[in-house]
């Protein structure tokens, strides 16, 4: 197969789909692999050591998508790439469909093979390509939420950890799941009072084992929700539900509630945001705005910033996946891994993923109508 690695280009985003090692792994399977120049440079990887590895460099985001029979990306494509699409071709990245009606109708168009990296899913649930960046995410939200919350940043000068004789921040994380157990385990770590909310007790009391007591847990519903939110020094959002748009748990009038200069991090913006006052997307180079005197923080692409770590970690989880799928062919692949046949989003002109038909209003086709 030809195998494809262009380079990122949402704001501040340095991670790349593949390192040289992975590269290799490709070559040495008989596969071609067509990296664009300087692809890797935001997360360390030189040209130099692709071509090492045996990749081709192009010079041209253009030349590695008419090249490619399957290309591998981190973030969605964004409008200027969608008219480099080929028909029929294997894309498999982040997509993030159900915020993404017009990127959604360029895939269909092109008819091309969407699998989408955060809805392949193992039996016991788990998401094994959105976990590593969740995990990231998740610990960077609290390191964000605890620089913002400084004076000079907008935020109410409160020390996240407190000193002797003073409280620490108030830290409430609205979502049980990867990122938020993360997000839990670095506000802790940094000395925090920590609550957690989440709709599922089960949940509640696995972080509840997790943490030995050491944190807070609360059934998520209206009250304590209201209760937890007005109390925050800094608010995580961290709600997930798989490929479909996240849910505006939290409101505009609990926002509004909370006292000035408090902080909140979405993490689930990407999903369409768990947050009613965050209606956009903002970047690394412009990551806030405020409301109600509150701070907001909604970048789409958090991981981007931690660009080598968040690399060597997803890429550690995709490479599998990628190298089936090359090696098989995209039908074979998808026809014998039940896990990745829930990544895909897309496929001959027909979107096959329900919570993404459902969100956007679209016709849902099962995957197995188009494929045995």
């Amino acid at each position: 197969m030809l195998v494809g690695v262009p380079k990122e280009i949402k704001n501040n985003e340095n991670r790349v789909a593949l390192t040289p090692s992975g590269a290799m792994a490709f070559i040495k399977r008989g596969h071609e692999v067509w990296i664009e120049r300087s692809a890797g440079a935001g997360s360390g990887f030189s040209d130099e050591s692709y071509a090492a590895a045996g990749a081709k460099i192009l010079d041209s985001a253009k030349e590695v998508w008419e090249k490619s029979e399957m290309i591998l990306k981190v973030k969605e494509p964004l409008p200027n790439e969608y008219g480099l699409f080929q028909e029929n071709q294997v894309l498999f990245t982040y997509l993030h469909l159900a915020a993404e009606p017009q990127l959604t109708k360029a895939l269909m168009d092109k008819k091309i093979v969407g699998i989408a990296y955060e809805t392949i899913q193992l039996e016991d649930g788990s998401l094994p390509l959105l976990t590593p960046m969740s995990e990231v995410a998740g610990r960077m939200s609290v390191i964000v939420g605890a620089q913002l919350l400084a004076k000079y940043a907008g935020g109410k000068g409160v020390l996240i950890s407190g000193v002797p004789g003073v409280a620490p921040a108030k830290v409430t994380i609205v979502g049980g799941g990867i990122v938020g157990t993360n997000a839990a385990k670095m506000a802790m770590g940094m000395g925090a009072d920590v609550t957690i909310l989440d709709i599922n007790p089960k949940r509640l009391k696995e972080i509840d084992d997790m943490f030995n007591f050491r944190i807070k847990t609360l059934v998520s519903n209206d009250y304590n929700l209201a209760k937890a939110v007005k109390e925050a020094d800094l608010l995580i959002g961290a709600v997930l539900v798989p490929g479909a748009k996240a849910p505006k748990v939290v409101t505009e009038e609990m926002v509004a509630q909370m006292s000035a200069g408090s902080v909140i991090v979405d993490v689930a913006i990407d999903q369409g945001g768990s947050i009613e006052t965050i209606d956009r997307i903002t970047t690394h180079d412009q990551p806030t705005f405020e409301r109600h005197g509150v701070i907001h923080y909604s970048v789409a692409n958090m991981p981007g910033a931690m660009a080598r770590t968040s690399t060597l970690a997803l890429t550690s989880s995709t490479l599998p996946y990628a190298l089936t799928l090359a090696n098989d062919g995209y039908e074979k692949a998808i026809a014998g891994d039940k896990a990745l046949a829930k990544g895909v989003n897309t496929m001959k002109g027909k979107l096959t993923y329900q919570s993404v038909a459902k969100a956007l209003a679209l016709e849902y086709t099962p995957l197995s109508q188009i494929i045995d």
